[in-house]
């Protein structure tokens, strides 16, 4: 029994005015105290020690965890450099992907700016011929046909309209290259959709035809005469019509049909809503990639031949004029994208 309870009890025992049965009543209650108090000091033990415990746990709790914070520090900045070098790759790529529909392109311009050139150099070397016979015939002092020499004079002015026409068709083709190597303003300016896809339509073609595995494709374009200026960064948008071509032509070369290769491109005005269709009838797009074929870096393409930016920079351009890319395909038959702008 602690001492002092027990101090207590002798006292109290020697005490003769208590009687036996309440010196056992205190004897008793004292035990029972005594009990208790043996139990406090068993827990207030016990409760020491886990503090110590504790104490000594959280101190290493705490070494260990300012170690994983500065593992953490130098893990984020690795990731920082990582990703800065992510982002700088990721940049070269996209400046491939451009540079690659910019080959392609300047193919189709080449192809495409020819035919205006041979008409200004035809139609200048008449001219010269005209010029030199009007020359002779001024000469004469006699006998000189006015009515030939008047005649010569307009075909000159024909001709010479001519070669302005064809020279202001060359002056187009280079300026469309010019717009799609340029970063641009990256300002919307009101723009001829219609013209713009068919230019470019048909600049990709041409680029497709001097370029590797050329294939003969049925180009049919069905633009709506409704759709007007439209407001687009051009020199993006431009992006859009050769990379959705590109990968038509692509897609039909990948495969031998029984069909003649068809590329249609339509637009369509429904009120202040206009709808482009990329349409080919190639081998069209299994359902299990369909959903992945605009994410960035994703391809079909073996080896290097792809960097599977294309239609992940088109979407992108899409979405940045405030309009929707979707995808409808029957595999085996035909692939649709679909611009809701």
């Amino acid at each position: 029994m602690n001492r002092h309870l027990q101090h207590i009890l002798d006292t109290l025992l020697q005490i003769e005015a208590i009687s036996d049965e309440q010196k056992s009543t205190l004897n008793k209650s004292l035990k029972d105290v005594d009990k208790e108090l043996t139990i406090l000091e068993f827990k207030l033990d016990r409760t020491e020690k886990v503090k110590r415990t504790t104490a000594i746990l959280l101190e290493e709790t705490i070494e260990e965890l300012e170690l994983k914070r500065k593992a953490i520090e130098e893990t984020n900045s690795a990731l920082q450099r990582s990703l800065g070098e992510l982002k700088a790759t990721q940049a070269q790529l996209i400046q491939q992907e451009k540079l690659a529909s910019l080959g392609q392109l300047t193919a189709g311009i080449a192809h495409e700016i020819k035919n205006p050139l041979n008409f200004v150099n035809n139609f200048s070397e008449v001219s010269i011929e005209i010029i030199g016979e009007t020359l002779e015939e001024m000469e004469k002092r006699e006998g000189r046909d006015e009515t030939l020499i008047q005649e010569n004079l307009e075909d000159i002015q024909s001709n010479l309209q001519k070669i302005h026409e064809h020279g202001s068709r060359a002056n187009s083709i280079v300026t469309s290259m010019l717009q799609h190597s340029r970063e641009g303003t990256g300002k919307k300016e009101p723009t001829d959709l219609n013209a713009l896809i068919q230019e470019y339509v048909n600049l990709s073609f041409h680029g497709m035809r001097a370029g590797k595995n050329p294939i003969n494709v049925e180009i049919v374009l069905d633009l709506d005469p409704d759709v007007k200026e439209v407001s687009l960064v051009k020199e993006d948008f431009t992006r859009v019509i050769i990379n959705l071509c590109n990968n038509a032509f692509d897609a039909m070369k990948s495969v031998k049909t029984l069909h003649a290769a068809s590329l249609r491109v339509s637009t369509k005005k429904q009120g202040d809503k206009i709808t482009i269709e990329v349409s080919d009838n190639g081998p069209g797009i299994p359902d299990e990639i369909k959903d992945k074929i605009l994410q960035p870096f994703f391809t079909t393409k073996k080896g290097t031949e792809g960097t599977g930016l294309g239609l992940s920079i088109t979407h992108d351009i899409v979405k940045a004029h405030g309009g929707e890319l979707k995808v409808e395909s029957k595999k085996g038959e035909e692939t649709t994208f679909l611009i809701y702008l």
